[in-house]
């Protein structure tokens, strides 16, 4: 809990059970990416009496604090996962709606290499692979 506490305190928030909790849940959970839906059901699964609406109010607290990001993949649900800062991209299994994060040196480096040849330098980013699994043969 006092980890928690901690974190709510630096990102200027108010320790309350809520937001308290909904931390546990983050950094309790195996998957990485979760839709506020997800997290409301691991709370009623503990008892917890916080109703779905707080949980939404609270993961826009923890997004604008930025202990939390927001990813709006197409054709799903908006997932949140803790900012660690440490970037990372997202492929998304289209059959399953799986969420897989994976770091490229390479591709980080063009990015930024093709922004140059065109005159910019990149401020901020997203990539997003939507993806199927390989089918035996192919």
């Amino acid at each position: 809990m006092d980890q928690e506490t901690q974190e709510l305190r630096k990102a200027g928030l108010k320790v309350t059970h809520p937001r308290m909790r909904i931390l546990q849940v983050f950094e309790e959970a195996e998957e990485r990416h979760l839709t506020a839906e997800d997290i409301y059901k691991r709370l009623l699964a503990h008892q917890e009496d916080i109703g779905l609406a707080t949980v939404y109010r609270v993961l826009t607290q923890f997004e604008a604090a930025g202990i939390v990001m927001k990813h709006n993949f197409e054709g799903g649900q908006a997932v949140y996962e803790l900012d660690r800062g440490k970037h990372h991209d997202h492929m998304i299994d289209v059959d399953s709606g799986k969420v897989i994060e994976f770091i490229s040196e390479e591709i980080e480096r063009l990015q930024h290499e093709i922004a140059e040849r065109h005159g910019y330098v990149i401020e901020d980013h997203s990539l997003v692979l939507y993806v199927r699994p390989k089918k035996k043969g192919r």
